[in-house]
């Protein structure tokens, strides 16, 4: 039995997307830029995408969608992009849980000069309002918060954050890679200026993401060349990737009345199956988190016989996808930094798993890993075995 369970690293391509991409490949293969018939064929492809991609969001304008090569990219659009406006260092925010893309590219600005604020959260990884409005300075210019933690799942208030932000004059920031196509966004009614997305987390190919910048939102390109993308992002579009995102996005805006509830009802049920095992203590926001995402901890994991990466591994080897918390760095395993930014101890931190539900989860394969868990835990954990088996 093979199970995968990891959707927020990566979502299999649904089999709509990789048609459209066959199609492209084969029949529109066109340089979008070009003026003849097989570039204005291939144009006509990536704008259809931008529609769809805008649909997802409810983004007013489709222009204000810019196709880059994923998320990381976007990210990096938005915050180097703002910063590249000014010749004299300015103040940042961010929250201390986001996603790498953000939190090194903030270091590389602070390496040249930048003041930067790292708000903290509480135990279950929430950024307070009351923290941001004390942080805002007459010289911010960004406060980017991510809008729902990858690694425990906590969705952070966004809309207030972007309220406060946006009355301070600002511009607001948020990676939303996990959140769209899981939770509606309709970013004419938040007060976001910029937010990113993922192909491959909403089933689409990976190689595509797409930053949102609200109308009148000023950038400076990161890259120099053709001006493609409203002279955001130069380069030719790669089409029949941006084609497979474009439908993903409109069937995940579809399916997603349907799906979310869905998946709500698996992961409570994943939740309530594993409360039954000793010394694993779920993390994150048990009421404002993600639809599909579960996350737990060991509560005394020892980094060398118990982790989170040895509950991966064991998983792995039983046919089952999960994920872990802790880096291995030089063949040393370091603790979660997002676990313990919410509080955790190290051993804590370094016990940390992540199990992520998607389109072909269904009920059987909640309760065959969880049966697997615990008999892992059986073997490795003394205590757990003691209690599971007393």
């Amino acid at each position: 039995m093979q199970i995968y369970l990891d959707y927020s690293a990566t979502t299999p391509t649904r089999k709509e997307a990789i048609a459209v991409m066959q199609t492209v490949l084969t029949q529109q293969w066109g340089n979008p830029s070009s003026l003849h018939e097989w570039g204005q064929q291939a144009a006509t492809v990536v704008e259809q995408a931008r529609v769809q991609v805008a649909g997802l969001i409810n983004a007013a304008t489709p222009e204000s969608i810019i196709f880059t090569s994923g998320g990381t990219e976007a990210d990096n659009l938005a915050i180097m992009g703002v910063a590249r406006l000014y010749s004299v260092p300015q103040h940042i925010i961010i929250s201390c849980v986001e996603h790498s893309a953000i939190s090194e590219t903030v270091r590389l600005l602070e390496m040249w000069g930048w003041e930067v604020t790292r708000l903290s959260v509480d135990v279950k990884g929430r950024v307070s309002p009351l923290d941001l409005k004390a942080a805002l300075r007459h010289n911010t210019v960004l406060v980017s918060v991510i809008y729902a933690q990858s690694e425990v799942g906590t969705v952070q208030p966004i809309e207030e954050l972007g309220k406060i932000v946006r009355s301070h004059g600002a511009l607001f920031h948020t990676d939303a890679v996990q959140a769209a196509g899981r939770l509606p966004i309709d970013v004419q009614q938040l007060p976001v200026d910029l937010l990113s997305i993922s192909s491959h987390k909403i089933y689409g190919p990976q190689g595509a993401g797409a930053l949102y910048v609200h109308p009148g939102v000023e950038l400076m390109p990161l890259l120099g060349g053709g001006g493609q993308e409203m002279g955001l992002r130069s380069g030719t579009q790669a089409v029949p990737i941006i084609a497979g995102f474009g439908v993903a996005a409109e069937l995940a805006a579809q399916e997603l009345a349907t799906e979310t509830p869905r998946l709500i009802e698996l992961r409570d049920r994943t939740f309530a199956q594993l409360a039954e095992i000793p010394d694993l203590i779920p993390t994150g926001d048990p009421d404002r988190r993600l639809p599909h995402h579960v996350s737990m901890c060991l509560e005394n994991a020892d980094g060398e016989k118990l982790s989170g990466k040895t509950l991966v591994r064991q998983l792995n080897l039983a046919g089952i996808g999960i994920s872990a918390g802790a880096a291995c760095h030089s063949g040393k395993l370091s603790p979660s930094p997002i676990l313990l930014a919410m509080g955790y101890s190290e051993k804590a931190a370094l016990g940390g798993i992540r199990i992520t539900l998607g389109r072909d989860t269904t009920e059987a394969d909640i309760d065959w890993t969880v049966m697997v868990l615990k008999q892992v835990l059986q073997r490795v954990k003394p205590r757990a075995n003691a209690i599971l088996l007393g």
